[in-house]
């Protein structure tokens, strides 16, 4: 009978921990990584998910996405939008045309 009561104050609380919107990464200094940190049509460079910003940015396909935050988990946050030059595949043109997307 024990079990059963331990069981049903418990079920909740596991279902509740994967519904959770937020994703942590390892390192428990990272500020969470939050997906779809969308707001119109912009994205937040510094705690949006891969394949958030895949679907936002124009020329940013998920491989590209991907090499964002890995930049941003081994490096720390982008200080500015040019900042992104620093990542393999990224240069001026899609910098440009995503300009008015991206925030920080």
């Amino acid at each position: 009978m024990k079990l059963i009561k331990w069981i049903v104050i418990l079920l909740p609380f596991v279902f509740s921990l994967s519904l959770s919107p937020v994703a942590f990464s390892a390192n428990s200094n990272e500020k969470p990584i939050v997906s779809q940190q969308v707001v119109g049509e912009t994205v937040n460079i510094n705690r949006s998910d891969a394949q958030t910003m895949a679907a936002v940015l124009n020329g940013i396909g998920i491989k590209r996405a991907e090499s964002i935050v890995a930049y941003r988990i081994q490096n720390g946050d982008f200080k500015s939008i040019d900042d992104l030059k620093a990542v393999k595949g990224i240069g001026d043109a899609i910098i440009e045309k995503n300009r008015s997307k991206i925030t920080l």
